[in-house]
């Protein structure tokens, strides 16, 4: 019994003891934990702090099924889109295909996410809550390449109003494709466009249209291109049929682009042209001169023909004649025909000098000198002509009168043919050309250059 009463007294101060520590510690922290529950009370109320996941519950994403659009079941809900052009990238002739970095915006209706607000302002969220609720299923037709910009996050923005309207904006950079037609390169102007459309939901489900008319489409004023002139950006729409799923809503976003052709001035029309000019130079060089005359001319086809080959390696492969593909090979045409211009020159010569020389074998002119005594038909007598004749007497010697009538003589015979030719076809031009291979170069001075410029007016002004 004594051992009873003692152990219950001790586990009664025991429990005094720890009691009166409790209340000790409760007192010197008491007001600490009032001064911080007043500091958080005069703070601004922060509902993700005080409740967790206000946002979902405020906008009731867990209540509703947002894999169907809004109005599941219903007439189809009209979405609108406007775009501001950030920056035209590229034009590529090779891929046939533009490079564009714009602000892609939509603007729907989702009564799914109207939510209470007194102030009547909207809610602005980042691309985290874009995969928990409906967006539209827009993508770019004919697009090759294309993302959405995610430096230093992912360019996407929602904005939810408290009736339920929603604006929907990313930041995207698409490389899409454009038909070109190079018949009029390099002096063409060009029309791509930029087609958007609903994946999955029919005209019946999804109305896609410009928001704002034309006016819904933006361009920033720095827009500039290297080789291309904007000239206008314009907004269409229309119905695309798909005989397997149907009718679809289809925007189209269409930008006009006019060459620069400067560039090709300096780098291809002005080569060509100066290359066809410096083969024109070899009317003026003797014919005789044969290899000045062949390496002037060998050297312009070569670099024609580098100037046709550096052009075609720039651009695509098409079945058609090019506009410049003309000009070029009308060039090439110049300096080839002024190549087979002195081959003619050149032979006619030949059979020219061989033709005299026959006459002069048949018809040789003595002129009171012995056969192996003949001096030049030229007048131009050489010194070991001079020579033969120091051994004849001047009584020997026929008179000079004499003599200029021999050489009249025989040069009339000689020239029989011309003579007759001159008297009898008078007006045979073609003819005195062939006797006379000079009047080929003098005619190919004048016939040449007025033939390449008569040329060139046609040229420019059929495709300028």
């Amino acid at each position: 019994m004594p051992y009873l009463t003692k152990l219950l007294l001790f586990i009664f101060c025991l429990v005094l003891l720890v009691e009166s520590r409790k209340h000790r510690r409760r007192r010197w922290t008491s007001q600490p934990e009032v001064q911080k529950a007043s500091h958080i009370y005069k703070k601004n109320h922060d509902v993700t702090k005080t409740r967790k996941g206000k946002t979902e519950q405020l906008l009731r994403v867990d209540d509703h099924d947002f894999t169907m659009r809004p109005a599941f079941g219903g007439p189809a809900i009209p979405v609108g889109v406007d775009v501001q052009v950030e920056s035209l990238d590229s034009i590529s002739e090779v891929d046939m295909d533009f490079t564009m970095t714009l602000y892609l915006r939509h603007y729907w209706k989702d009564e799914r996410l109207s939510f209470p607000s007194t102030t009547n302002k909207s809610m602005t969220f980042d691309g985290r809550l874009v995969k928990k609720i409906w967006v539209p299923d827009v993508f770019f037709v004919h697009s090759k390449r294309s993302f959405i910009h995610d430096t230093t996050t992912d360019n996407i923005m929602l904005r939810v109003f408290p009736d339920g309207h929603v604006l929907y904006s990313m930041r995207i950079t698409v490389t899409a494709m454009c038909n070109m037609d190079f018949s009029r390169f390099p002096l063409d102007s060009q029309t791509c466009s930029l087609e958007l459309e609903s994946y999955a939901y029919t005209d019946e489900d999804l109305m896609l249209y410009w928001k704002n008319g034309n006016e819904s489409l933006k361009t920033d004023e720095k827009i500039s291109l290297s080789q291309f002139l904007i000239q206008k950006f314009h907004t269409t729409s229309r119905l695309a049929f798909y005989s397997s799923t149907g009718w679809y809503n289809r925007l189209y976003i269409n930008f006009t682009l006019r060459r620069h052709i400067f560039f090709f001035l300096l780098q291809t029309y002005f080569p060509a042209t100066l290359m066809v000019m410096l083969s024109w130079v070899s009317f003026w060089i003797d014919r005789r001169a044969v290899p000045a005359r062949v390496s002037l001319g060998i050297t312009t086809v070569l670099t024609m023909s580098t100037i046709i080959t550096g052009v075609n390696a720039s651009m695509p492969r098409v079945s058609y004649i090019k506009a410049v593909d003309i000009y070029l090979w009308v060039s090439f045409v110049f300096v080839f025909l002024s190549v087979l211009e002195y081959a003619a020159v050149n032979y006619l010569t030949t059979v020219q000098e061989r033709k005299e020389r026959k006459l002069r074998e048949k018809f040789p002119c003595t002129c009171g000198i012995p056969h192996s005594k003949t001096m030049m038909l030229d007048g131009n007598y050489s010194e070991s002509d001079a020579n033969s004749l120091a051994g004849y007497t001047r009584s020997q010697m026929v008179p000079e009168e004499e003599k200029q009538e021999k050489m009249v003589v025989h040069l009339a015979m000689s020239n029989a043919s011309n003579s007759s030719r001159k008297r009898g076809l008078k007006g045979h031009v073609g003819l005195r050309i062939i006797q006379n291979t000079h009047a080929i170069d003098k005619y190919s001075r004048l016939i040449f250059p007025g033939t390449y410029i008569f040329f060139n007016l046609i040229y420019w002004s059929v495709f300028s």
